[in-house]
């Protein structure tokens, strides 16, 4: 059997409810499992996906997060199937993306922006927080551009997650 998990991208922002999203399949119809965690809490479940005649089917799963305990703002997305003869964990997927709640309290959404020459992440955040010091949520919602906050680039752009 196989997973192709299409949502969520590596390093996506996510909220409270996590959309896990792909095609799975192989068999007549499969049991597949999710797991959501950072090393400290796991929300977990499962669903079927296949297509009736052992080719692949299509799932989408809206998982409800807002109950876990997270510590951290970087979970692992996991997708696999279990196998009956031995209880492993098989052909998982692992998906790495961005906590935004544990960035902004009460985040919902985000808004893009495109680096300007001259910007600072200080400017950006005294901005859209009101308070220049707040820049390190911007570092934290972008992981996938900001190496390096003392360097960013004009084009680049970035995530500022909103509540």
């Amino acid at each position: 059997m196989s997973i192709d998990v299409q949502q969520p991208r590596p390093l996506g922002l996510v909220g409270s409810h996590v959309q896990i999203a792909g095609t799975a399949g192989g068999a007549f119809e499969a049991q597949f499992n999710y797991r959501i965690h950072e090393g400290h809490d796991e929300v977990v479940g499962g669903f079927m996906a296949g297509d009736g005649v052992g080719g692949h089917g299509q799932f989408q799963v809206s998982v409800d997060v807002s109950g876990a305990a997270f510590a951290l703002d970087r979970l692992f997305v996991e997708v696999f199937w279990v196998s009956p003869k031995d209880g492993e964990e098989l052909d998982k997927i692992i998906v790495p993306v961005v906590y935004g709640p544990r960035i902004v309290p009460g985040y919902r959404v985000y808004q893009e922006y495109t680096i300007k020459p001259g910007d600072t992440l200080f400017a950006i955040a005294a901005h859209y927080y009101g308070n220049g010091n707040l820049y390190t949520r911007l570092v934290r919602a972008n992981p996938h551009v900001i190496t390096n906050p003392n360097v960013i680039h004009p084009g680049d752009v970035i995530r500022i997650p909103q509540s």
